[in-house]
């Protein structure tokens, strides 16, 4: 089984023809999927999709393009809204210094926000960097020092420093499409130094779909041509990556982990 661990199952490209695209998925081998809050105002949202698919998670957080929009939500009510058994995630926020659709400072108050979040609830944050490194790596290494969390740098387009001392700061690193791409050697060798046990796979849906698929809507199912690149970037074959991503995605995604026992239990009884 692989693992969608970002996607976006709520905008129009792939919520009008969701049937379709989860059992694309299915047909792909993908047993889960997390759709990705981008604005806390629509979790009502996320949640219907979750509680209507069994293979759906979701998350609950804001964007930093959408930062200025949802400048002040508290850490309690990320708090309150997370308690949802299918909320397996805090996220995803961050900064976006390519856009700066949201003012950097306010990008950086409502990432500190959502860290708090993650830290209070145990749940892994989501991580949005772009053309923000060192403000991140600042950041992030500022937060840890006050009490550590979980949390992933997705669809990783960095440099290698932010994935050095996103790894020494004990977070997991997610590939997208982005990896399949002829031009981004330099994001395969950033792929290959990361520990195997903190990688993950990721489509960012409906964004960035991977070769042979470039340019086109992308949809979970095509997670699997980017686990496929990943193999042969750190030299293991297709079933091994397919079973480490997903042991990694449970391991950072506890709460999914520990959903999906007790319906297994629940199935036996």
């Amino acid at each position: 089984m692989l693992v969608d661990s970002h996607c976006h199952l709520d905008f129009p490209d792939l919520q009008t023809r969701l049937p379709s695209i989860l059992e694309a998925a299915r047909s792909a081998g993908i047993g889960r999927l997390v759709t990705i809050s981008t604005h806390v105002a629509r979790y009502e949202t996320y949640k219907a999709l979750a509680e209507a698919y069994d293979e759906i998670f979701f998350s609950i957080g804001t964007h930093p393009h959408n930062a200025a929009e949802e400048p002040d939500v508290p850490v309690e009510r990320l708090v309150e809204l997370s308690a949802h058994p299918r909320c397996i995630a805090i996220g995803e926020a961050g900064l976006d210094y390519h856009y700066d659709n949201s003012p950097r400072d306010v990008q950086r108050k409502v990432f500190r926000t959502h860290i708090e979040a993650a830290r209070e609830t145990g749940l892994p944050l989501v991580i949005h960097a772009r053309e923000a490194d060192e403000d991140m790596i600042e950041i992030l290494s500022d937060e840890m020092g006050r009490g550590r969390f979980g949390a992933v740098l997705h669809c990783f387009s960095s440099g290698e420093e932010l994935a050095r001392v996103g790894v020494e700061l004990g977070l997991y690193v997610s590939f997208s499409g982005i990896l399949t791409f002829r031009n981004s050697d330099a994001i395969r060798r950033i792929a290959a130094s990361v520990p195997r046990d903190r990688l993950l796979v990721e489509t960012d849906a409906p964004y960035l779909a991977p070769v042979p698929y470039r340019g086109k809507t992308n949809e979970p199912a095509y997670v699997a041509h980017t686990a496929r690149v990943l193999a042969d970037v750190v030299g293991a074959a297709e079933v091994d990556i397919a079973r480490m991503t997903t042991d990694n995605f449970y391991r950072l995604f506890s709460k999914a982990a520990q959903a999906d026992m007790a319906k297994e239990q629940a199935q036996m009884s």
